[in-house]
């Protein structure tokens, strides 16, 4: 089963189990009818900022959407053992799928932070809708160069620098050459 529908099948059962309607959650989640129901359609990929609001709207981690694990110990990532991966959406206007996370611990249960390698794909539009969510974030960049409009500011990172947020303000992050880049990043959400 493709992992958007899994995720949009996820929110729509627990949003039954906790028996809220549709019209709660989104106004719980500051989203809109219209975009819950495209999420529990799986009609889009989710942007990770409202895959964020709509988990704290339910008060479950947004790695309850990304995994079906239970190890309570610690997790080991293999570089040789290739990951299933989640594509998201960057909330640019044309584009439909510009990052693509692999999650570095999804059987890790219980865990308060979302690590994931990412491969984010060239992007030539500037046109990007800001987000804004609950959390921290910290990325490192692996390969390329991406750009982060931060607030009203704007920050290059080359391979080997980083950057670490509060992800409350408004943000963005999108390839900053024409041939994409890669990135590890950690994004805590509170529950």
């Amino acid at each position: 089963m493709e992992k958007g529908i899994v995720i949009g099948n996820k929110i729509k059962t627990i949003r039954e189990s906790k028996e809220m309607t549709a019209e709660q959650l989104a106004k719980l989640s500051d989203l809109t009818i219209e975009q819950v129901t495209t999420l529990e359609n799986s009609e889009v990929l989710p942007s990770l900022s409202s895959l964020i609001k709509v988990a704290r709207a339910l008060g479950v981690r947004l790695g309850t959407f990304l995994d079906d694990n239970d190890e309570i110990g610690p997790v080991v990532s293999r570089k040789d053992e290739a990951d299933e991966s989640i594509s998201f959406s960057n909330g640019a206007a044309s584009e439909k799928k510009h990052m693509i996370y692999s999650s570095l611990a999804k059987e890790k249960s219980g865990r308060h932070m979302e690590p994931f390698i990412i491969h984010v794909k060239e992007c030539g539009e500037k046109d990007f809708i800001m987000s804004s969510h609950e959390g921290e974030e910290f990325i490192y960049v692996l390969e390329g160069t991406i750009e982060i409009n931060y607030g009203k500011e704007i920050y290059t990172l080359n391979e080997g620098d980083s950057i670490y947020y509060d992800s409350i303000v408004e943000h963005h992050v999108h390839a900053g050459c024409a041939t994409g880049a890669k990135i590890l990043a950690v994004v805590y959400s509170p529950v």
